[in-house]
């Protein structure tokens, strides 16, 4: 078996021994928030090194808040994914909860999978809409279980009625890779009664399933989500970590690591944000890191959301009009990221109608620059990127309630190190993306500041012993003002750490391995039920080893 290396192994996703990695021809991504319940005291002590079986996937985010009303509960999809067949089925609305609005609807998906098998990446849609992307965790040999829970409460318009229903995990099954992949999907849906009043949803919901797009002519509101994952076995799963051409390193890219996920109306920058750099449950050739407590979001590919409602007057007026998303960076003809978008839309009841203009356009120049080092003899290559971009539209609506301006501000950037040695014994990131967002709509301004790090680094030392040491961070700071004064404000800051050790290129009863985790999950303000929320989850060998609650 040939020697693993460590120099591009990160991008390749290359491990010898059979260590599973993200190189299905789907990656991973996943859904909202995992519901592993906190058991409110620790196991019992860890073992010296990870066994053959370890503690259930679990995350230390929130539970979905429920109202405390009827509910009436739907399978939406029971399937073994064993390849790439997807599931098909039917949808039909709960009868004793009524077709909508509702309160809440909440999703749940609780999978099994057990043997040796890769990450894989899942998507579910109604009706052409996707409403869950998810990735699986890696099994024990003996199995595990695991549950994600997502608020689903803005697809109302899908669920109000039947649909037909798609989902599908890619998955490989053979003497190798023996996995097949349990999945149940619900929808539990809370009535709205007595004092409960039903959610604010878009009025409909539209799958971007060809870039021409026709909506109501009365529409007043437009936002668009792009579940975008940079995925399917290639380099752009690792897409911070590309380089040059003239770099010597593995994975390629002519402009760097710099990353934009961008939307453009009739050929026009309409919006533009960060991708957010998830790592699965394979990622940074290291498996023991993730076995419990995966990386933000892993279990929840959450949506880049843009306010295109500055558009909605051209939009409006009644022919199809082209919406693209692109992802900047990619090399050309390369394949790799996967960007599913639907348009959510609320129309305006009192008019058949609704005109306005767009007043303003004003993008920055984009910014771009990767500087690479060469190695000293002995030492490390260095590659120094930044990356930024700017754009401010504005436009307005006169609708039946009046004059609404909406204004919509965003700014991207990037700066990472990556440093790695040409013989291969150590891969090492710095970086850090930064997702700035303005958006004032009549007299109410929603500010938010997006903040995604990683800092990190995959050596290979005596004995062919491999560690990864890595350190991830997804935070949010949001404040709305309305007439000037502050009406809510709620702040995110979920960070992972972990440090594992194994023993490569022997067979997994021979890898020795080692690894603790520690996850911290704050959410403060609004969305954290009593105004606050913090969590300590930790794991040692795979073991639970503390789930704390603070608030």
């Amino acid at each position: 078996m040939r020697r693993l290396r460590i120099m591009g192994l990160l991008a390749a996703l290359t491990l010898a021994a059979g260590t599973p990695a993200v190189t299905a021809p789907a990656a991973a991504a996943a859904p909202a928030r995992a519901a592993a319940p906190s058991t409110g005291a620790p196991e019992p002590a860890p073992p010296a090194e990870f066994g053959t079986d370890w503690h259930d996937p679990l995350t230390a985010a929130p539970p979905v808040e429920r109202p405390a009303t009827r509910s009436c509960r739907v399978t939406l999809a029971e399937a073994r994914f064993s390849d790439f067949t997807p599931h098909r089925g039917t949808y039909a609305p709960p009868e004793g909860c009524g077709r909508g609005p509702w309160a809440k609807v909440v999703l749940r998906l609780d999978g099994a999978v057990k043997g040796r098998q890769y990450d894989r990446l899942g998507n579910l849609t109604v009706g052409g809409v996707e409403i869950l992307r998810t990735s699986t965790p890696q099994p024990s040999p003996d199995g595990i279980t695991w549950s994600v829970e997502k608020d689903v409460t803005r697809y109302r318009d899908t669920l109000s009625r039947p649909q037909p229903v798609e989902m599908l995990i890619g998955n490989v099954v053979n003497d190798t890779y023996t996995g097949v992949i349990d999945v149940k999907v619900t929808l539990t849906f809370y009535a709205a009664e007595g004092a409960t009043a039903p959610a604010d949803t878009p009025d409909l919901v539209l799958p971007l399933t060809t870039p021409d797009v026709t909506t109501p002519r009365n529409t007043e509101r437009l936002i668009a989500e792009v579940y975008a994952t940079g995925s399917g076995g290639g380099c752009e799963e690792y897409w911070y970590l590309t380089v040059p051409d003239a770099a010597p390193y593995s994975c390629k890219a002519a402009d760097g690591p710099h990353r934009e996920v961008r939307v453009s109306v009739d050929g026009r920058l309409a919006g533009l944000a960060a991708p957010f750099p998830t790592v699965w449950t394979g990622g940074w050739s290291n498996p023991f890191l993730w076995y419990v407590t995966p990386g933000p979001r892993t279990f929840d590919v959450q949506p880049i959301r843009y306010d295109l409602t500055p558009y909605a007057a051209l939009l409006n007026d009644g022919r199809p009009h082209r919406v693209e998303v692109s992802v900047t960076g990619v090399p050309a003809g390369q394949s790799g990221w996967s960007t599913p978008t639907n348009l959510l839309l609320w129309q305006d009841h009192g008019r058949r109608v609704v005109t306005g203009a767009l007043t303003r356009h004003e993008e920055g120049t984009p910014a771009n620059s990767s500087r690479w080092t060469p190695a000293p003899p002995g030492g490390e290559h260095r590659l120094d990127t930044s990356g930024g971009h700017r754009l401010t539209v504005a436009g307005y609506l006169d609708t039946s309630h009046g004059r609404v301006a909406t204004t919509v501000t965003r700014a991207v950037r990037t700066t990472s190190a990556h440093r790695w040695t040409e013989g291969g014994s150590r891969d090492a990131l710095t970086a850090s993306w930064t997702d700035e967002e303005s958006v004032t709509r009549g007299p109410t301004t929603t500010r938010t500041d997006r903040t995604y790090t990683m800092d990190g680094a995959t050596t290979l030392g005596a004995g062919d012993r491999l560690r990864t040491v890595l350190t991830l961070g997804d935070r949010a700071d949001s404040v709305t003002l309305r007439g000037g004064r502050e009406v809510d404000r709620s702040a995110l800051d979920d960070r992972y750490t972990g440090d594992a050790t194994y023993t490569a290129n022997v067979p997994r009863d021979q890898r020795h391995a080692v690894g603790t985790t520690t996850v911290r999950h704050r959410l403060y303000g609004s969305g954290s039920g009593d105004g606050c929320y913090d969590r300590t989850v930790s794991t040692a060998q795979g073991t639970l080893t503390v789930d704390r609650r603070h608030c």
